[in-house]
């Protein structure tokens, strides 16, 4: 049976993504520039309007673009974080402030240790422990909820059991704050239906897929602290880059 190559190209957002991606590197759309309007791409790329906002959310996302209500969208002046970042979900919560990032914390103080929790930071069961549970905005929606745990001893002193905006990145402030140097993270991830408050928090339908990320952070040997990401399917992608 013959297989057109349509059937392996990418979604049309990806390649709207990619295709603006390029213009800004080739300096068609330089630093600070409008992007052509939403109206403007749907005609260009032949698209339906979810498909040009969707894409548009993905480079915002990704450090691209900055989108401002009733304004438009315009390129970033910095350029973003190495491509290969956004692969490692984990990495990209420990290195960027919060406070840049549209960030609500919804909870955070000491809880007793879940014993999945406890049990991957090989603590007793329930024992007491901080969690900070953070969500995050792309300006227009909820795109990212993440929910930190860790241990009394090695959150003592540091804002992280404390309901504002990091204004440093987490690994940085730890670091800064307690001398701690977090140095490797094991990631598990895996596609699931959201649980009911993801559902309510995220805006998402029952049937709306998510990836699930559990990240354990190590300094040395010792798991310092355990990352739960939840990212809405529809607005992240997960690609790396690697030599064979």
């Amino acid at each position: 049976m013959s297989v057109s190559g349509d059937e392996y190209a990418p979604p049309k957002y990806a390649q709207i993504v990619a295709q603006i991606r390029n213009k800004i590197a080739d300096g068609t759309y330089p630093p600070g520039s409008l992007l052509p309007s939403e109206t403007q791409l749907i005609r260009e790329f032949a698209v339906s309007r979810p498909t040009v906002v969707r894409a548009l959310q993905v480079l915002q996302l990704r450090g691209f673009i900055d989108r401002e209500h009733g304004k438009g969208s315009y390129v970033k002046a910095a350029p973003p974080v190495a491509e290969e970042d956004f692969s490692r979900p984990g990495r990209a919560v420990l290195d960027r402030p919060e406070a840049n990032q549209g960030a609500s914390v919804l909870e955070a103080g000491s809880r007793p240790a879940p014993a999945n929790i406890a049990a991957m930071l090989t603590l007793p069961a329930e024992a007491p422990i901080v969690m900070r549970r953070v969500l995050l905005s792309d300006g227009s929606a909820p795109c990212e909820l993440i929910t930190l745990w860790c241990p009394i001893e090695l959150a003592e002193g540091t804002d992280l059991g404390k309901a504002l905006p990091l204004m440093a990145g987490i690994r940085q402030h730890v670091q800064a704050v307690k001398g701690l140097r977090l140095d490797h993270v094991i990631e598990r991830l895996a596609a699931r239906h959201p649980t009911a408050d993801e559902i309510k928090l995220l805006g998402l339908s029952k049937t709306t897929a998510v990836l699930g990320v559990v990240s354990r952070v190590f300094a040395g040997t010792r798991p310092a602290m355990v990352l739960e990401i939840t990212l809405p399917g529809t607005l992240h992608e997960l690609e790396d880059t690697y030599a064979l």
